[in-house]
Parts: C-alpha cells; sequence; structure tokens
C-alpha cells in the first residue's frame, strides 16, 4: 500500500539490514493459586484464586521471548513497557516496538524515543494531541494525525500492528507449559515463569530451520 503523502510509514527492517530489532509487548495472566475452572463452576470457588501478570517482549524475527517481567494482577500494562526495553542490551538497536493501545502513554512513548525506535501503538478512541514537544509525544501524534487520516482500521494494516497476535501466539505456548504455577511464594513463581521462556527459546532455535545455499 502506498504511503499516503505527509505521513510517515514504519519500516521493520531485520536486524541485518541496519534496521535494529522489532519487538512485540504483550501481557497476559496465569493461575498461581485456587482451583480449576470446571472445580469453581461445579462446587463454586472455596478460596480465592491468585493470578500473576506476565509481561512479555519478543523479537518480531527470531521470535525468542528478549524480555518478561512478573507482576501481580493489579500491575498495569503501560509502566512495565520501560522495565521491558531496558533488557535488551544499550548497545542493541531497537527499530520498532509494537503495542496495544493500553501502552499509550506518555512514559511508553518517551522510553521508546530514548532507545531511538519507532512505537507502532494505537491511539485511544478518544485520543487527542498531546501538548509536548519531546520526541515520544511527536511520534505519538503523528500516529493519531495518521489514524485520523487514514481510519483506524486501515491504519492497522498500513503500519503492520497485526505482527502484534505473534506476542500473542507465543502466550499461548508459554501457557502450554502449564495453566497454573506450581511455586506458592512470588520469588519461586518469577523463576518459573523465566525457566519456562527459557524453554521456549530453546524450542524456538531448535525448530528454525537453517538455510544453506548449495550453488
Amino acid at each position: 500500500m502506498p504511503t499516503p503523502e505527509g505521513l510517515e510509514r514504519p519500516n521493520p527492517l531485520p536486524p541485518e539490514h541496519g534496521g535494529g530489532s522489532h519487538l512485540l509487548v504483550d501481557s497476559t495472566g496465569i493461575k498461581a493459586a485456587g482451583e480449576g475452572e470446571w472445580s469453581t463452576r461445579k462446587h463454586g470457588a472455596s478460596r480465592p484464586r491468585a493470578w500473576r501478570k506476565v509481561h512479555l517482549g519478543i523479537d518480531a524475527n527470531t521470535m525468542e521471548v528478549r524480555a518478561i517481567e512478573v507482576t501481580g494482577s493489579r500491575v498495569g500494562d503501560g509502566p512495565m513497557l520501560p522495565e521491558l526495553l531496558a533488557q535488551i542490551p544499550p548497545e542493541e538497536a531497537i527499530g520498532l516496538v509494537t503495542a496495544d493501545g493500553a501502552y499509550d502513554t506518555r512514559p511508553c512513548h518517551a522510553a521508546i524515543a530514548a532507545r531511538q525506535a519507532s512505537a507502532v501503538i494505537p491511539t485511544r478512541r478518544n485520543g487527542r494531541p498531546w501538548k509536548e514537544t519531546t520526541p515520544g509525544a511527536q511520534a505519538r501524534n503523528e500516529i493519531l494525525r495518521a489514524t485520523r487520516h487514514l481510519g483506524c482500521a486501515i491504519w492497522r494494516t498500513w503500519s503492520g500492528t497485526h505482527r502484534r497476535r505473534r506476542v500473542e501466539a507465543k502466550m499461548r505456548c508459554l501457557k502450554l507449559l502449564g495453566e497454573r504455577l506450581m511455586a506458592r511464594d512470588f520469588d519461586r513463581q518469577t523463576t518459573e515463569l523465566h525457566i519456562r521462556a527459557a524453554l521456549l527459546n530453546r524450542f524456538t532455535r531448535l525448530g528454525t530451520p537453517e538455510t544453506q545455499r548449495v550453488a
């Protein structure tokens, strides 16, 4: 799709072309305590259920988990984005950061701009231009202008925000290793989830084909 006049289109180049990595960010919940869904439906909950929130950042090209944070269920998505970006080495270039509208906040855009990356984050439905002139605010206002010019549906296709489905698929894989955490205290639960992420990365590397030119 051609770029409309006056609008700058994100250009996610793979690392080998010098465009930096493309980070996909999202979060999901995983049960830490309480009965299963069937027991709760049939007999009711005999004790409160507790959840842990897993915040993931994966590389869109390699599908490997590059950053992970574990919090309580009441922690929002936006405050954790700077923490996820901090796990990427400062010397490693980040080209794009794709996330959903929950990350449309000033701290998130500021953290992305500080890494000299481009944000692919849809603005909120009632979003208005920010008055600040910081790089993060200017980038966010450009997204808002493009969304108003093209419409939400066309902007999503034009910007490539559909790639965020890859991190959703990775979170489903994380839950395939267990819908519930085995550990009881928070520190051990965090360690358990980090081990799961390491296992997923190992599976990803084993399943990635190595192509060699023979002629």
